[in-house]
């Protein structure tokens, strides 16, 4: 199979999760349901005029891309589950709370390349902060390439078990 260049194959179980059931949605109920609206649009006839049956079989083609799309992805992730062996570092999967010399702070997860859209507070595993933050502990400085110069930020708190609040 080929890899998505730039892409990392890691997912956590959550991600995974919601990928999977974006896919039956798709397969299972979305498709089922265009499928018949194109079939009905195509029996009224002339196609070229009829905008039912042209934005009907667009929506299908897109449908069918995603799913093609989900379906090579899936077999290629590879899950990353919690282990207890990860606490105090920053691994896949930690939510990290991070601020830097000037009191900012800024929390989020990281994790896979596929679990970042529609989700606030996720960041892939690729993005430099991430990369920079990798096996740190509370209290260890990271420093961060940005296009105004190095910027640092020092780890505050790390979970695996649910997001950091101010508890």
């Amino acid at each position: 199979m080929k890899r998505i260049p730039g892409k990392t194959k890691l997912v956590t179980r959550d991600g995974y999760n919601k990928l999977k059931a974006e896919h039956d949605e798709l397969w299972f109920k979305k498709r089922p349901e265009v499928t018949k609206i194109v079939s009905w649009a195509a029996s009224l006839g002339d196609r070229s005029e009829n905008a039912d049956y042209t934005y009907n079989k667009r929506l299908l083609r897109q449908i069918d891309s995603r799913i093609r799309y989900l379906r090579k992805r899936l077999e290629d992730l590879q899950i990353v589950d919690y282990s207890p062996q990860q606490d105090g570092k920053v691994f896949f999967g930690a939510w990290v709370a991070i601020e830097d010399e000037d009191g900012e702070e800024l929390r989020f997860r990281i994790v896979g390349p596929d679990e970042i859209y529609g989700e606030d507070g996720y960041i892939s595993i690729d993005a430099p902060m991430a990369r920079a933050l990798l096996k740190k502990s509370v209290d260890d400085e990271a420093s961060v390439e940005t296009p105004t110069g190095v910027k640092r930020w020092y780890v505050t708190a790390i979970s695996y078990q649910g997001p950091i609040t101010d508890d």
